[in-house]
């Protein structure tokens, strides 16, 4: 949640915000994958239950990407579009990114989990001699299917089901959304008054200590 970040992160988010949202549509990156470039490699899309499964899970997932010893084109390329996307999702810290179909960061979040799942199916098939890291990795992916079948996930679809991503197209958040998205409209509200507010506490403690 956006309450936990960290002063400095909640700066950090908003100058983000407002960089990706200078792009515009001009940007050689399309926000919506009819206009995308298909010339990398392609993800499958998830459906909305799964992504909210796989949001659980992208933690332990890219813990043992980490740890994989021997990696190819394919699984970096994988693992970078999903860190590049969460980036562009602002890590994930706006409320309902992953859970509200009609927020701004719902398309974008189905891009970065999307792609941490294809990379946890792509280290199933990638070959390793560490036989404790395979038993992980096996036991990981009987937790998710487990998981998935419990809360029926692969019936909870929404707009973004469908299809495939691909990373040589990144997904940016609908910017001209956020203003009819109300959670989305008051974190950023609440995230500027913060950083007002701190500036101003920032100035006054200056003017302080030049006064003293």
């Amino acid at each position: 949640m956006l309450r936990r970040a960290q002063p400095s992160l909640r700066a950090a988010l908003v100058c983000a915000a407002l960089a990706l949202a200078a792009t515009g549509p001009a940007s050689a990156h399309s926000s919506r994958r009819s206009a995308a470039d298909d010339s990398g490699i392609a993800i499958n899309a998830l459906t909305h239950g799964q992504m909210a499964v796989i949001s659980d899970y992208r933690s332990q997932i890219l813990a043992l990407a980490a740890r994989q010893p021997n990696t190819d084109r394919t699984f970096r390329r994988l693992r970078n579009y999903g860190a590049i996307q969460f980036t562009y999702c602002l890590w994930g810290l706006v409320p309902g990114s992953v859970r509200d179909e009609h927020s701004p960061f719902n398309e974008c979040s189905h891009a970065y989990l999307s792609a941490a799942h294809a990379l946890l199916l792509y280290m199933q098939d990638m070959p390793t001699g560490d036989l404790a890291l395979r038993a992980e990795l096996e036991a990981l992916l009987s937790r998710i299917d487990a998981e998935m079948v419990r809360r029926g996930a692969s019936l909870v679809l929404c707009q973004f089901s469908g299809g495939e991503y691909n990373t040589a197209s990144l997904i940016r958040p609908d910017w001209r959304q956020i203003p009819s998205h109300l959670p989305s409209l008051l974190s950023f509200g609440v995230l500027g008054l913060g950083l007002a507010a701190g500036t101003i506490g920032l100035n006054s403690s200056r003017r302080r200590q030049a006064s003293a």
